[in-house]
């Protein structure tokens, strides 16, 4: 049997255009092997492209850098200090050549002695850790012990000395605050630190900001917070009566200081006012005696030059001033031998004078 081979073959193109879903005139889909005849002509261009794209996004991403307002860029040129790179947008050299170390300089960071403050809460408690413990306990000036907490919040504020000047910035911040805060609750008394707490915070960052700056840290005390202080525990009911005793002692002195306040003054016035009445006395009676003595000159200087007449009118005034004081007097002639019986010496003198006109008339 002869086959028809030229029939077989326009048969399975059909075939073919037919599961294609195309018709006769339908382009033929590519073979693999065009495909890598294809590829082999591109091969080499597609690598270097590859290889540029990820030259270019490296050296773009390790050039250009960008800071936040509040951070500033520490830049090192072969790991040697270069410079400080402000907000925004900055450029460098790439990756190798170049690095930079991103600082918060308006973050305020904090450090707390003595407690752990609750997360979430306003409230603190006291660390259990021995080291936190002992750091609190304080000595003062009156040989107490105190239970001393405090915060002290600080920010960056030159880069540089942060990062190179000193090793843990961080650990020599403790040491020099624990260090200026018991010199300060050392020349103070408990009394002073329980009270006066603004005070001792204000001195302590004043020291601790000096030792800062001279040990070279760049950073810059914000403030100094200090917390409850007490005495420790044990010692606290012995440390209350103490006190008690202390305010009735100074109560016990108010009152004595305000009795003085009100006896002393008054005796110190009338002690006053008694040597003002004697020294006005003694002004007085020297004055009149001056005055005696000029007005008796002056009367024996007249007594010189007319003796009968300054005599009689010496006389005449003196028993002026006596008679009047004498009351009522009856001059009887010394040659009268009899008295008039009417009149009635010893009682009422008006009645007696009354009967004596009455008769008369």
């Amino acid at each position: 049997m002869n086959w028809d081979w030229e029939k077989l073959r326009e048969n399975q193109q059909k075939f073919e255009n037919k599961k294609g879903g195309g018709g006769p005139n339908m382009p033929r889909p590519p073979q693999m092997d065009e495909f890598l005849k294809k590829f082999k002509g591109f091969k080499s261009s597609g690598i270097v492209i590859v290889i540029i794209v990820l030259l270019a996004f490296f050296f773009g991403s390790s050039t250009f850098f960008t800071l936040k307002p509040e951070e500033a860029g520490v830049i090192q040129r072969f790991g040697e200090y270069n410079r400080i790179g402000q907000p925004g947008l900055n450029f460098k050299f790439p990756t190798g050549i170049e690095k930079v170390t991103k600082v918060k300089v308006k973050r305020i960071y904090k450090e707390e002695f003595g407690f752990q403050t609750v997360k979430g809460s306003s409230n603190y408690r006291f660390s259990s850790e021995s080291s936190s413990q002992e750091t609190a306990l304080m000595l003062t000036g009156d040989l107490n012990v105190a239970v001393v907490p405090w915060i002290v919040q600080y920010r960056i504020s030159n880069p540089r000395d942060y990062l190179f000047e000193v090793k843990d910035v961080r650990a020599i911040l403790r040491d020099m605050s624990e260090a200026t805060m018991r010199t300060v609750v050392g020349d103070r008394s408990i009394n002073e630190v329980i009270s006066k707490r603004e005070e001792i915070a204000l001195a302590a960052k004043e020291m601790l900001q000096k030792e800062m700056d001279q040990a070279k840290s760049g950073i810059n005390i914000v403030t100094i917070e200090m917390k409850k202080t007490n005495v420790p525990e044990p010692v606290q009911p012995s440390f209350n009566e103490v006190n008690q005793a202390i305010q009735e002692k100074e109560q016990t002195i108010y009152k004595a200081r305000e009795e003085y306040n009100k006896a002393v003054p008054l005796a110190r016035g009338e002690a006053k006012r008694l040597i003002k009445d004697a020294e006005g006395y003694a002004i007085d009676r020297i004055n009149r005696a001056q005055g005696d003595a000029a007005k008796f000159l002056a009367i024996y200087k007249e007594y010189e030059k007319a003796k009968d007449v300054t005599k009689k009118r010496m006389y005449l005034e003196a028993m002026l001033e006596i008679f009047p004081q004498m009351g009522k007097k009856y001059i009887i002639d010394s040659d009268q031998k009899n008295i008039l019986p009417f009149l009635n010496m010893g009682g009422d003198q008006t009645s007696s004078l009354n009967r004596f006109s009455n008769k008369s008339e």
